[in-house]
């Protein structure tokens, strides 16, 4: 008689691997509807439509204040190398999303600030990201969404290690 092979089903369903596939589908679509969104200008939304715009430049997006920020800071706040912020920072300013500008408080450093094109994309994303919501919300329904909403939030809060 054979032992059964043991069950390792739980390497595809595990928390992790469940949040990561969650966060790349919601990403994905907050990306597709700022692709569709007439007040991004036609060429960052040409970008997003072909894939060209990643979940990586979301950072800039999420984590740059709107009084601007070094790159180190902006680069530690997105959990990012500073060598991988700065290329990110390269191509969104290409893009025209950000401009790198004297910082008034130090003259030998230079602050990331979003120039007005970027400005309209922050409001799309913020739109897109309410309309993401919105759709999770009524696929799993208001109170599932809600535990979801407060259950990521204390467990992002916490300090991590066991009980």
């Amino acid at each position: 008689m054979s032992a059964s092979p043991p069950d390792d089903r739980w390497r595809q369903t595990h928390l992790g691997r469940l949040l990561g596939h969650a966060m790349r589908r919601f990403d994905a679509r907050v990306l597709q509807l700022m692709a569709r969104d007439v007040q991004v200008p036609l060429a960052l939304s040409h970008l997003a439509a072909r894939d060209q715009v990643s979940a990586a430049h979301i950072h800039i997006t999420r984590h740059l204040s709107l009084s601007g920020d070094r790159l180190t800071d902006l680069a530690a706040r997105a959990g990012m190398t500073k060598q991988s912020m700065a290329n990110l920072v390269d191509q969104c300013e290409a893009w025209g999303l950000v401009t790198r500008e004297a910082d008034p408080l130090d003259a030998r450093a230079r602050r990331v600030c979003f120039t007005p094109t970027g400005l309209a994309w922050l409001a799309a994303f913020r739109a897109a990201v309410a309309q993401a919501e919105s759709e999770f919300r009524a696929e799993v329904g208001a109170d599932v969404a809600t535990v979801v909403a407060l259950g990521l939030e204390a467990y992002a809060g916490g300090e991590g290690g066991a009980p």
